[in-house]
């Protein structure tokens, strides 16, 4: 499932791609992705993309009229950016046709996870999101007083979206090894120098991936590309190895 590094190189491309431009047509493939009923996707069709934004491990595209279309890829989903007058991708639950190319979102496998939703103002927005602090930008009392509020194992704290956002079990993992943690270290039992090396290893671990992921990807230009998601390889000699598929590659 992409997390806070994945998310922030799928927001830094599709501001490229989709940011000014008209939202001409939306095609629902699956009945089960649209979570919502009011209002409708039709509602967003014709409006320009004047935002797109992080929720968490979500993706939100901000339209104009205070509308907004949240995407929750779960662990198969992927956007892929099709060039102008391509219609069709593989395993697609959705397509959003722009007047410069079409986006669309595609599932692997059989189950259904990745979700859809559609909302009207920042306040129904807010309404999805679970209430965690973006760790980039929380100082070390905030970060602090939200890992202690409850006395959990760190690494259920770290993953715990109404504590912290955007992290899950595959940068947890990053982090506790570079913070020299236990996962299974209770949070009210660290004391103010580990919380220190905690926050400093989470911001640290973060920003790493985020400008990894980014190096990794090819060129905004590119006129078929598909998002993807980069899973933690477990690097050292005591932890098993995992294939790194990109975040950001070009489509088949």
């Amino acid at each position: 499932m992409p997390e806070l590094p994945d998310v922030s190189v799928y927001l830094e491309r599709l501001t490229a791609k989709v940011v000014g431009h008209r939202l001409e047509r939306v095609r629902i493939g699956h009945p089960f992705l649209l979570r919502s009923v009011t209002p409708p996707i039709s509602a967003v069709e014709g409006r320009g993309v004047v935002g797109v934004e992080r929720l968490g491990k979500r993706i939100v595209l901000a339209f104009e009229g205070d509308l907004f279309v949240v995407v929750h890829l779960m662990i198969a989903g992927r956007l892929r950016w099709l060039a102008p007058g391509k219609k069709t991708a593989p395993n697609a639950l959705a397509f959003f046709e722009f007047d410069v190319g079409t986006l669309a979102l595609t599932e692997a496998g059989k189950q259904r996870r990745a979700s859809l939703h559609v909302v009207a103002g920042r306040a129904a927005l807010a309404a999805l999101d679970a209430g965690g602090i973006d760790v980039m930008a929380a100082t070390r009392e905030a970060f602090a007083a939200r890992l202690v509020a409850e006395n959990h194992t760190v690494k259920r704290a770290l993953t715990d979206p109404r504590l912290f956002s955007g992290i899950g079990n595959a940068y947890s993992d990053e982090i506790l090894h570079r913070a020299r943690l236990s996962p299974l270290a209770l949070t009210r039992s660290l004391d103010a120098a580990t919380i220190e090396r905690l926050l400093d290893a989470t911001q640290a671990t973060l920003a790493e991936w985020t400008a990894r992921l980014a190096r990794e990807a090819p060129d905004q230009s590119s006129s078929s590309m598909c998002f993807g998601q980069l899973l933690l390889s477990r690097r050292d000699s005591v932890r098993s190895a995992r294939t790194l598929p990109p975040v950001w590659q070009r489509a088949q």
